[in-house]
């Protein structure tokens, strides 16, 4: 049990701009594994022989992982104290067994007599996201944990320009892998090409490598400094059973934030599922069965260079958000940054050609940076001290059930009723990004209230 008292709360001091940085540098390795995920998993299956119409179905898996281990690892870690500390225990164990992972998804064929191969590969997707979720979880209650209210859109912006860098080289380094030093890029059905397996291995290292910077780098407050800035409590030896007492306990400003992350997240899936089979149908012309060719293997490849797109404008932007947020507010740049987004996502349907994607993802990397920020930002300032972690792993249930939803219905009705036509799929996702755009403006932000009124003071 980790007991600490206080009898008054202290101004938590401010960090330096390194330490900021380097407490954040984890989640560079982190995003770099998503990205090879996010931008190589439906290729990868449909090469196992997934149908269009499975994809999100064998997605699923992120979400559903993500929904029981973030709270489970957020409970554990607002108890947990040793000589690494709170929050490092977990991401350091999480990076461990992430970057194992990334070597075995490419690698699904060798067990290919087992079972079906799309059916092993969508378990090895399974067991990387249960990992990386074990590695990401204590990251943004790290940050919460060790700033003040004044300086967390700045640690947050921080923490989304590191995961737009990390996600540009990995969305990146299967196509610079094959055009800058010929990496073969060809494979037959139901083997991964060598520059995907390639930039997996890479990014095994970047994933566990980043982290180790972050744990040797960064020191967290122990139990009777902590009680300092947070006030008195005492953690008590609970069960599991508390998350759903906490969950009921929701704070306000949570329950508002979590229609906005449903509304993003909804639309953020059906991105990353359906993008590949939108241009080598609605850009290419190909098939929807087709799905081997090197037309398609081309689109799999655009999709990461799009992707790397989106994660580098969101790399730009989120350094931009602290000024943007303090001229015109924090729920009014959410809102902006999400309602270009929407457009971004919608002018795909109008694309004539694969580099008009462009520009969409420039406008999706702007709403995307504004999303691994600004809810965290106000959501922070909302949670009562010593309920960090696990507050932001119930938070995680507004990312993982919309997430769920799409995955449970994306597929039918691409089939069914968008006549497999996966364009209509990203259509839908920015008509969503339009609504979470129009839903901030309702939350109410306790956090910006206290910085007005500390200003006031001073």
């Amino acid at each position: 049990m980790v007991s600490a008292k206080t009898n008054s709360i202290l101004p938590k001091p401010k960090l330096t701009a390194a330490q900021i940085f380097n407490m954040s540098f984890g989640f560079l390795g982190i995003q770099f594994g998503f990205a090879l995920q996010n931008s190589n998993a439906s290729g990868i299956l449909r090469n196992y022989g997934a149908e269009v119409e499975h994809l999100s179905w064998f997605w699923l898996a992120a979400p559903l992982i993500g929904l029981i281990v973030q709270p489970i690892v957020g409970h554990y870690s607002d108890r947990t104290w040793n000589r690494l500390g709170r929050r490092r225990p977990y991401f350091l164990a999480g990076a461990i067994l992430s970057s194992s992972a990334l070597a075995l998804m490419p690698n699904a064929n060798i067990l290919g007599n087992i079972a079906p191969l799309v059916i092993i590969g969508a378990g090895f997707l399974m067991i990387m996201d249960a990992c990386f979720n074990l590695a990401m979880e204590p990251f943004r209650a790290l940050v919460a944990d060790n700033l003040p209210d004044s300086q967390r859109t700045k640690g947050f912006a921080v923490q989304t320009c590191l995961i737009g860098v990390g996600a540009v080289l990995g969305s990146a380094l299967p196509e610079i892998l094959s055009k800058w030093f010929g990496v073969n890029a060809e494979a037959p059905a139901g083997v991964v090409a060598d520059n995907v397996k390639l930039a997996f291995y890479i990014g095994s290292s970047v994933f566990v490598l980043s982290v180790l910077w972050t744990v040797f780098k960064t020191k967290e407050y122990p139990p009777e400094e902590y009680a300092k800035y947070h006030g008195e409590h005492e953690v008590k030896k609970e069960g599991l059973s508390v998350i759903l007492k906490d969950f009921a306990k929701m704070p306000r400003t949570m329950k508002q934030l979590g229609l906005v992350q449903f509304f993003s997240w909804f639309a953020l899936f059906g991105m990353w599922v359906f993008t590949t089979d939108t241009i080598s149908t609605h850009i290419f012309g190909l098939s929807i069965d087709d799905k081997s060719s090197k037309l398609y293997r081309e689109a799999q490849g655009w999709t990461g260079v799009i992707f790397a797109v989106y994660n580098g404008v969101s790399a730009v932007y989120a350094l931009l958000l602290p000024a943007i947020a303090k001229k015109i507010g924090r729920k009014q740049t959410h809102a902006i940054s999400l309602l270009i987004g929407g457009i971004g996502l919608i002018s795909i349907y109008f694309a004539p050609n694969k580099e008009f994607l462009i520009g969409s993802m420039v406008c999706v990397g702007i709403a995307w940076a504004s999303i691994l920020a600004m809810p965290y930002v106000i959501l922070s300032g909302s949670i009562p001290a010593g309920k960090m972690g696990i507050y932001m792993g119930i938070f995680n249930f507004f990312i993982t059930i919309p997430q769920i939803l799409n995955g449970i219905i994306g597929g039918p009705i691409v089939k069914y009723v968008y006549n497999n036509e996966p364009v209509y799929a990203l259509v839908l996702a920015g008509v969503f990004m339009l609504c979470a755009a129009i839903s901030v403006i309702y939350v109410y932000d306790p956090g910006a209230i206290r910085i007005k009124e500390e200003k006031n003071i001073a």
